[in-house]
């Protein structure tokens, strides 16, 4: 993120979500975030944070269920 106008949206839509949805796919997270504007971004770096925190939500409820 850089000038941090879609931020706030962005991240609220992004931890509702992912307690919907566990195992995103890129696909998914870019569709999810269609309805934001980001300018500055692309929103690669959106999208690999996304499914980086889907990963380890799931390897932390692997750890916690063994």
């Amino acid at each position: 993120l850089q000038c941090g106008f879609c931020t706030a949206g962005i991240l609220m839509s992004c931890a509702d979500w992912l307690r919907r949805v566990a195992d995103p796919s890129e696909q998914d997270v870019r569709e999810m975030l269609s309805g934001h504007l980001c300018r500055c971004t692309g929103y690669t770096p959106i999208v690999a944070a996304v499914l980086d925190v889907a990963r380890t939500r799931s390897i932390a409820a692997e750890v916690f269920r063994a």
